[in-house]
């Protein structure tokens, strides 16, 4: 099915387009590889998995701007995923490369069997080709899970349900004796979608480089942290 992007939110639209825009300066400013140049898989990146309100969008979001990369959060990739003209222009500049490493991934990151246009694969597709032409922070749907394991900075957000509660029950207007169990529940989606497409291994914290507690940090201690996490790693410069 196809869809326009001016039918979408008018900040998300405007958003991949800034993005395209990026690319296509990027590509006029790197220099032509030689034809026997081996492309590196993947670019920098950090990925960011999070319990339910506990300020892993913030984080994401300072994150970007301190290291001047893109975010991909939730509704971007969605756009990027669904939108028929904002994956032909992420997917048409892939030369036999991109495709054939495209392709040996998506089959080595998946434990299920998916159709090759369903969500799941335009998704795992999408992220993999972000990820490739440059270098960005992905905000949940399981990026982590999708992209090479020896590669980029992966990092854990939570904190305890007490605070997660009452951050939920600010944010949707109910009280926390109402937010509790729908964090809960939201929490246990989420854990049960990564297992069942990623495996009995998919919520182990041993995944993650960098597990954060916020309960006693604020967004910029958190940026500070993960910076410092990308230093020690030699990821940024």
């Amino acid at each position: 099915m196809s869809s326009g992007m001016s039918s979408r939110t008018p900040g998300l639209a405007q958003a991949v387009e800034q993005q395209m825009r990026n690319w296509e300066l990027a590509r006029a400013q790197r220099p032509v590889p030689a034809e026997d140049a081996s492309a590196p898989e993947v670019a920098d990146f950090v990925t960011i998995a999070r319990t339910v309100a506990s300020g892993g969008g913030e984080i994401a979001r300072a994150l970007g701007t301190r290291l001047r990369w893109p975010v991909f959060d939730r509704e971007l990739l969605d756009v990027m995923s669904s939108d028929d003209r904002a994956r032909r222009a992420i997917y048409e500049r892939l030369d036999e490369r991109d495709v054939s490493w495209l392709e040996a991934m998506l089959r080595s990151v998946m434990v299920t069997t998916f159709q090759r246009e369903d969500y799941l694969h335009k998704l795992t597709r999408t992220v993999l080709s972000l990820a490739r032409k440059g270098p960005g922070v992905f905000l949940g749907r399981a990026a982590d899970l999708m992209l090479p394991r020896d590669r980029g900075l992966r990092v854990y957000v939570t904190a305890s349900e007490k605070r997660r509660a009452r951050a939920f029950a600010l944010r949707t207007n109910i009280t926390e004796a109402l937010a509790a169990p729908e964090v809960e529940r939201i929490d246990r989606e989420r854990a049960d979608f990564r297992r069942h497409h990623f495996g009995d291994t998919a919520n182990e914290l041993t995944r993650y480089d960098l597990v954060i507690v916020m309960d006693h940090f604020d967004t910029e201690h958190a940026v500070e942290l993960i910076c410092a996490a990308l230093r020690a790693r030699g990821i940024t410069h």
